[in-house]
């Protein structure tokens, strides 16, 4: 059994992930790089170790000091969280030769569900719907115009290795792509050591709605609902909710169903996410799958009822689930909004000293936060500092506790997306379910954020 979990992360996903391992009787490591130091995180685990300098590749992406300072420590399992080395299949790998478990899916399914290309062939195996595109890598520039002229404009040009929007750009002429394509494929390259690319049918005026599965190793599976994660900026989500106000009964009992086939065809273990694009008319198309713990997972947890942390845990003891499908129902409408230090408008990272961070407690209140007051948030990371979760019974009485607790809100000392947060939950289109991927381009001001 589990005794010691060594978190390969930081900020509120690690807080996020000692709390279940306080309350399962399970020891917590947290390792941090000097820019982390004075991290909430670092002070709340039961062991904490320094990694290196603040810059990722020498910290959070090093995977040999992380697999040293598990051993050292007497760590029997890591958890990757998000992010970072979360999908990394050779990591997983590595955890599993060094006799440690890794909390997660295996390497081998891993590495095929990181790449797009090879997840969207193995989800047309399992007769899950995709998005009309490329079978295989498009490696030229006349390759790519070639094969967009068939799928027709617009089209979603995409990094196989890609994830938060890295690598992707929404192309509407060849004369768009000749631009995009390279500078594309070195940006992948760059982030991920992979700069092959792929085109998909750009789906207008879709919805992102994600399916949250656990399985175990003896091919149990199920589905914990669906996500709607539609408001995004720049391809990155900003506020998600459950369950989604858009789809029927019987599209959700489908998409729940095709979710944990494809969990099963795949031999999937551990938590995971199948993310679909649905159209106007309810078709669902397979987008890509995230072979780890999402951001927005607290949204599905309120909703349910289940910890879902402390269920990766019982899956990578070996234990079976837990949890029967007929056994879990939806209970109540739960919002995130997703708090980043950028300025609102320009969607820039706006690092500096938090002088002020002050968000209301409350019942139906939930925070996940990487920071607290008298803290510098730096240039290092992603500038998502926290995460605001509210729950209602009905999704009105959601958006309005959601609007409530942003205006009470105070954070001084940078600039923070609050106000944009605010300008959704109050729009009448959101609060009329009326979300779609180009929610914010479309109906936001200024400059409709192009």
């Amino acid at each position: 059994m589990i005794s010691k979990i060594l978190i390969a992360n930081r900020g509120e996903i690690a807080v996020r992930i000692m709390r279940t391992c306080k309350k399962l009787g399970i020891s917590s490591v947290a390792v941090y790089s000097e820019g982390d130091k004075a991290a909430p995180f670092v002070q709340m685990a039961d062991e904490s170790y320094l990694l290196g300098p603040a810059r990722v590749n020498e910290s959070y992406l090093n995977v040999d000091r992380i697999l040293d300072i598990a051993k050292r420590c007497g760590a029997d399992a890591i958890h990757p969280g998000y992010g970072f080395l979360s999908e990394n299949g050779s990591f997983a790998e590595k955890c599993e030769a060094s006799g440690i478990t890794f909390i997660g899916p295996t390497s081998q399914v891993m590495e095929m569900m990181g790449s797009k290309i090879e997840a969207r062939k193995a989800m047309k195996t399992a007769n899950i719907p995709i998005v009309p595109g490329t079978e295989d890598a498009v490696h030229s520039k006349e390759e790519a115009i070639e094969v967009a002229k068939s799928i027709g404009y617009p089209i979603m040009l995409k990094a196989s290795a890609g994830g938060g929007g890295i690598g992707m750009q929404v192309v509407h002429s060849d004369e768009e792509l000749l631009k995009a394509f390279e500078n594309n494929a070195k940006r992948a390259e760059s982030f991920f050591g992979d700069g092959a690319m792929f085109l998909e049918k750009k789906i207008d005026h879709a919805r992102h709605i994600e399916i949250q599965i656990l399985a175990d190793k003896f091919g149990n599976a199920v589905h914990l609902f669906e996500r709607e994660c539609s408001i995004q900026r720049r391809n990155q989500k900003v506020v998600e909710e459950a369950p989604s106000p858009f789809l029927s009964e019987t599209t959700r009992q489908r998409m729940g169903k095709a979710a944990v086939n494809a969990a099963k065809a795949l031999g999937y273990t551990n938590a995971g996410t199948i993310e679909f694009l649905v159209d106007a008319n309810e078709n669902y198309y397979f987008l890509e799958m995230n072979t780890r713990i999402q951001v927005e997972h607290p949204i599905t947890e309120e909703i349910t009822g289940i910890d879902i942390v402390a269920e990766q845990i019982n899956i990578a003891n070996g234990n079976s689930l837990s949890l029967k499908q007929e056994d879990l129902t939806i209970k109540g409408h739960a919002i995130e909004a997703r708090i980043y230090a950028e300025d609102p408008n320009t969607f820039f990272p706006s690092p500096g000293h938090i002088t002020v961070f002050d968000i209301p407690k409350g019942e139906n209140i939930r925070l996940e936060s990487a920071v607290t007051s008298d803290y510098q948030v730096t240039p290092f990371y992603d500038p998502m500092i926290s995460k605001l979760i509210v729950k209602g019974n009905t999704r009105q009485e959601a958006i309005q506790l959601l609007i409530h607790t942003l205006e009470k809100t105070k954070v001084e000392g940078i600039k923070t997306n609050i106000p944009l947060l605010l300008e959704i939950a109050q729009h009448h289109e959101y609060q009329a379910g009326n979300t779609t991927t180009s929610f914010i381009v479309d109906y936001l001001r200024p400059l409709k954020r192009k």
